[in-house]
C-alpha cells in the first residue's frame, strides 16, 4: 500500500473512531435519561418503581450538584414544570437559568471562593426543612470540588485547594481519593443528607464513578459512607500524603482528629431513595451500538479501570492484538478511568497521557485509539481527550515534535493538537467517566 494510501486509511480510522465517541455524547445524554427514568403527570412524579405524590409535601426543593447540574436541572423542569425551587452549582456557567433557582459556578478540578459559597448555602437551606419535606439532590460527576466545605474552620481556601491538588495528583483511585475528601468535608459522605434530616429524601445520579461504589459519586453527600477514618489513615500512609497536605490538613491526620461520617443506620437515610439514571455503562452500550453499525466486531474490556495508564495500555493493546487474530475488524471498548501520578506540569489530562503513551506502542500498525472523557473537558487543557494510530509518529516527525518529550513532561495536549489530533467537544453538561475505543484491522 502506498504512504497516501496508508494515511488515507488511517485518517478514515480516526473519522470512524470520533463518529462512535460523539454517537455515545449524544445517545447516553441527560435529557434521554430523564426521558427513560423520570415523569411527571397529574401532580405524580415517577421515578423508576418509586411515586411521589407531590400534593402530599409542604415544600419541594432540589438540590443539583456536579459538572451535569445545568442539564439535570432543566430535564426535571421539563418534567416537573417551572414551579421548582432550589440550588445549583456547577463548574460552568448556565446557557439559560432555570426561574426558582440559585446559582453558583464552583471549581474544578480544585475548589474555589463559590464552591464554599454554594455549600453554605446549600446547608443553610436544608437545615430549614422540615418532615413534610422533599428534598431531590440532582448528582453528577465533579460535585466534589464544585460544592465544598471544611469540616474544620481552620483548613483556608488555600489549603483546601493544596490539599485538592495532592489528592489528584496522588495517582490513587478516585474512590480513595473521595474517601479522604469525605472526613474533610462538612458536606460530603452523606453529610448534606444529615442536613436535610427529616424531610424526605430523593437523589437521582448521573454516574462518573465504578457502579460498585456509588457513594463515591460527588463523594457521596447524600448517602451512607462506606469507608472510614481508618481507610484515609492507610491512603494517606499509602501514597505519602501527610507530607504533601498543608498543616492545618495534616494536623487532624496527626492529632487522630477526624470525625466519623455518617453510615447506614443514621436516621438520615431512614426516609432516603437514590437513583442512578445514567452511567459509564449506558455511554459504553451506546459506543457498541455505534461501533457495530459501522461494522466492527465489538468487545467490552473494562478490566483496567483505574489502572495506571502505562499498565492500562499495555493490556488494551494486548488484547487488541489477541482479537485481531480472530476477527477483523475489531473494535475494542473500555469504560472507567486511569491513573496518571503527575511529576510535571504539562497541558493535558489521563486521556491525551493514555493515547500519547499509546504512540511510540503501535507505530506502523493498523491501531487507532482514541481516550476521552465524556464531560468534554481533560485535565487542564480545553479537550476531552485524544486519538493516536500507527502513522501518529511519523506524522509528529515531520512536524518537528517528540512524543516521547512530551509523555516525559506531561504535556500531550500541544502535541495533539499541533497534528490535529485532539478531541475537543468543548464542556457536554454530562460526566459518565472515560471511553477508550481502540479499532484494529
Amino acid at each position: 500500500m502506498s504512504d497516501s494510501a496508508s494515511e488515507s486509511q488511517f485518517r478514515q480510522t480516526r473519522d470512524a473512531a470520533r463518529a462512535v465517541f460523539r454517537h455515545a455524547l449524544a445517545e447516553a445524554s441527560v435529557s434521554k435519561a430523564f426521558a427513560r427514568n423520570v415523569h411527571c403527570e397529574r401532580g405524580v412524579l415517577r421515578v423508576r418503581e418509586d411515586l411521589y405524590d407531590l400534593q402530599s409535601y409542604s415544600r419541594v426543593l432540589v438540590m443539583a450538584l456536579g459538572k451535569a447540574g445545568h442539564t439535570m436541572v432543566e430535564a426535571l423542569a421539563d418534567q416537573m414544570g417551572s414551579s421548582l425551587e432550589g440550588i445549583v452549582a456547577s463548574s460552568v456557567d448556565p446557557a439559560s437559568q432555570v426561574h426558582g433557582f440559585r446559582y453558583f459556578r464552583g471549581g474544578h478540578p480544585t475548589p474555589n471562593a463559590e464552591s464554599i459559597q454554594a455549600a453554605s448555602a446549600m446547608l443553610r437551606a436544608l437545615d430549614a426543612q422540615p418532615a413534610s419535606a422533599l428534598v431531590i439532590f440532582l448528582l453528577s460527576g465533579g460535585g466534589s470540588s464544585i460544592v465544598e466545605k471544611p469540616i474544620d474552620d481552620e483548613i483556608s481556601l488555600d489549603d483546601l485547594v493544596a490539599t485538592y491538588r495532592a489528592l489528584v495528583h496522588s495517582g490513587a483511585p478516585i474512590a480513595e481519593i473521595n474517601a479522604v475528601r469525605k472526613h474533610l468535608s462538612a458536606v460530603k459522605g452523606g453529610r448534606l443528607a444529615q442536613a436535610a434530616f427529616p424531610a424526605q429524601q430523593l437523589s437521582l445520579l448521573v454516574s462518573d464513578v465504578p457502579d460498585n461504589t456509588p457513594d463515591a459519586l460527588a463523594s457521596g453527600p447524600t448517602m451512607p459512607d462506606s469507608t472510614s477514618v481508618e481507610d484515609c489513615s492507610r491512603i494517606a500512609e499509602k501514597y505519602d500524603l501527610l507530607q504533601q497536605f498543608p498543616q492545618s490538613t495534616r494536623e487532624l491526620f496527626e492529632r487522630h482528629a477526624l470525625e466519623e461520617t455518617p453510615k447506614s443506620d443514621d436516621p438520615a437515610f431512614h426516609r432516603a431513595r437514590w437513583w442512578p439514571i445514567l452511567s459509564n455503562q449506558t455511554a459504553i452500550e451506546e459506543a457498541s451500538v455505534a461501533a457495530e453499525r459501522a461494522g466492527f466486531i465489538v468487545h467490552v474490556d473494562n478490566s483496567c479501570d483505574d489502572w495506571d495508564y502505562q499498565k492500562a495500555s499495555d493490556y488494551l493493546l494486548q488484547r487488541a492484538r489477541e482479537l485481531r487474530r480472530q476477527f477483523s475488524p475489531v473494535c475494542l471498548i473500555s469504560g472507567g478511568e486511569v491513573t496518571v501520578k503527575v511529576t510535571n506540569g504539562g497541558v493535558g489530562g489521563r486521556n491525551q497521557q493514555f493515547a500519547l503513551a499509546c504512540v511510540a506502542k503501535i507505530a506502523g500498525e493498523d491501531i487507532t485509539v482514541l481516550s476521552a472523557g465524556t464531560d468534554g473537558v481533560d485535565g487542564n487543557s480545553p479537550a476531552a481527550g485524544a486519538i493516536a494510530d500507527g502513522s501518529t509518529i511519523e506524522r509528529a516527525k515531520t512536524k518537528g515534535l517528540d512524543a516521547r518529550a512530551a509523555l516525559e513532561k506531561f504535556d500531550a495536549y500541544p502535541f495533539f493538537s499541533a497534528l490535529g489530533d485532539a478531541v475537543e467537544t468543548g464542556p457536554t453538561g454530562n460526566n459518565l467517566r472515560d471511553l477508550r475505543i481502540l479499532l484494529v484491522y
